[in-house]
């Protein structure tokens, strides 16, 4: 039977299980997803009116996860349940990450970046992405985020709006994924009191072979699933300029020799490897030949 209320399920859910785990779980009504960003770190999962949520003993393939709480709700609670569980946070030396419902700025010093936790990947709650935008700020720290610089697979352009406030310029995010349009141009309204007018990235839904790819880019950033970086690697070297930078980011701490492996493969010699939890993003540069 279909659901007629808003239904939120509370998981215990293993790192290396929440890549499979969301996967599962779009196929079967999920509407929205996200780990807290800090202890105990349970996931929430969101199911809409009118669908129909999946069997909760299909959990069982996934070794670890487990159903800690389920509960409806009508319209008038999907704000407040929604926020549950997601605060602010610090990442890396410089930012600071707060929900839009959260009024207060980050401490003196940190930039203070505003989210809207949602369908779209990315932000600044899951290990992979604050890896990145502490990459990011190494980066910043060599000038090396001058440009052009493409983001594939940006979900919300957390890490374009991240590197444009870092000082880089000539940014493109996209992402397959149509709710991204969307929420890449609500998370620049969000920042518009860091932003003060400006554009800090173009944007595109489409792929990596689309029309508005150009190149060569100085940079790249793909925090996105390993298995999808090794496939669009072949084309990832033909657009990064020799000598360009490339984070890569999405990928399990145990898949590390195999990512190093891939990158190699396709002329990306890896520069560092940084671990939060049980998961790993590489910075690597292309071979300048």
């Amino acid at each position: 039977m279909a659901n007629l209320a808003h239904l939120r399920w509370k998981l215990e859910v293993p790192e290396p299980q929440e890549e499979p785990l969301c996967a599962w779980l779009e196929g079967r009504g999920l509407s929205a997803f996200y780990r807290e960003a800090e202890p105990p770190k349970a996931c929430y999962v969101y199911f809409s009116p009118g669908t129909l949520p999946p069997d909760p003993a299909g959990l069982g393939a996934f070794p670890g996860v487990g159903l800690l709480e389920a509960e409806t709700f009508g319209d008038e609670d999907w704000l407040a349940k929604s926020r549950e569980g997601f605060g602010a946070f610090e990442v890396g030396t410089r930012f600071h990450v707060r929900p839009l419902w959260d009024e207060t700025p980050g401490p003196r010093g940190r930039i203070d970046l505003v989210v809207n936790p949602g369908l779209a990947f990315g932000t600044g709650g899951h290990e992979t992405t604050r890896l990145c935008m502490e990459l990011l700020e190494r980066l910043s720290l060599e000038d090396r985020l001058r440009g052009p610089v493409l983001d594939i697979g940006a979900g919300t352009g957390i890490l374009s709006l991240a590197a444009f406030l870092l000082g880089g310029r000539g940014l493109t995010a996209f992402d397959i994924d149509p709710d991204c349009g969307p929420a890449m141009e609500e998370l620049i309204d969000l920042n518009a009191h860091l932003l003060k007018g400006a554009q800090p990235y173009e944007s595109f839904v489409g792929t990596l072979d689309h029309p508005r790819v150009g190149g060569p880019y100085a940079g790249l950033l793909a925090n996105i699933l390993l298995e999808t970086i090794q496939e669009l690697l072949p084309r990832m070297a033909e657009v990064c300029a020799p000598g360009g930078w490339l984070v890569a980011s999405g990928i399990l701490a145990e898949r590390t020799d195999e990512a190093l492996v891939s990158l190699v493969s396709h002329g990306f010699k890896p520069r560092q490897v940084v671990q939060e939890g049980e998961w790993i993003a590489i910075l690597a540069e292309r071979d300048p030949s």
